[in-house]
């Protein structure tokens, strides 16, 4: 097994930019970093954790043949859609902290992201059963399985900041969800994002071809697992973003 890798705080910019050549195209003008949203679903099954993945096709320019937890950037209507429930008030604070112009609306559009992105990814519709309707063209999936999107389970595990210098930029919030949580669980999914979709043991995931903030990230959510395994509402959330030349790690 190879040895164990650092995490991304305290590597100062230099070392992340060659830890993260691969995926990451380096350059372009100054940026404010966008904001998105990544959910990692959970299953626990005799006694470990299992995550869900997806290999990102490698005809993408942003992290091309990386796996990934489903995700993408957040699209501020989203906080317009209707919910059958709302994010636990915890989380909800927990969301706004350290987030410049952060509103409960910014915290809800961060998480129904999370939620749409997983149904557009992987195919797995978070929620409760039961009529919904709307007008956006991106829940007509929710819509024709009869699932509500609901909140209140989300738990926020973590937050990272692409460092500057990169062509892309994101404000990356992740979320994590139980299977339970799946409503209705599709057969294919509606896009071609990911493929090579499957469940892995934490410490099988940690080992494969992933980003170095999802390596921080997977350790994190294991470290919090074994100290609580239920995810409580208002947990700590390690914050990571470059200081100066040096990637730091806060805690919300």
């Amino acid at each position: 097994m190879d040895a164990p890798r650092p995490r991304i705080d305290n590597l100062t910019r230099a070392e992340l930019d060659a830890a993260e050549a691969k995926g990451f195209c380096l350059g372009g003008k100054p940026m404010r970093p966008r904001d998105a949203a990544t959910l990692i679903l959970i299953d626990r099954r005799e006694g470990r954790y299992f995550v869900l993945m997806g290999r990102r096709h490698r005809r993408h320019v942003f992290m091309p043949g990386r796996f990934v937890f489903p995700g993408g950037r957040t699209d501020p209507a989203d906080s317009r859609i209707a919910v059958a429930s709302g994010l636990h008030p915890a989380e909800e604070a927990k969301l706004i902290a350290r987030a410049g112009r952060g509103t409960a609306a910014r915290a809800r559009a961060i998480a129904l992201s999370a939620l749409r992105e997983t149904y557009e990814e992987a195919g797995l519709l978070i929620g409760r059963t039961g009529s919904f309707s709307t007008r956006s063209p991106h829940w007509q999936g929710f819509v024709a399985a009869g699932v509500q999107p609901a909140l209140d389970r989300l738990r926020y595990i973590a937050r990272a900041v692409t460092p500057p210098g990169r062509v892309r930029r994101f404000d990356t919030r992740f979320l994590a969800a139980w299977r339970d949580d799946v409503a209705v669980e599709l057969a294919e999914p509606p896009t071609d994002e990911l493929e090579e979709i499957g469940w892995l043991p934490i410490a099988e995931a940690v080992q494969l071809d992933i980003p170095a903030v999802t390596r921080t990230v997977l350790g994190d959510l294991q470290r919090r697992l074994e100290t609580d395994p239920g995810l409580s509402p208002g947990g700590p959330v390690p914050f990571y973003f470059m200081r100066g030349t040096r990637m730091e790690r806060e805690i919300l």
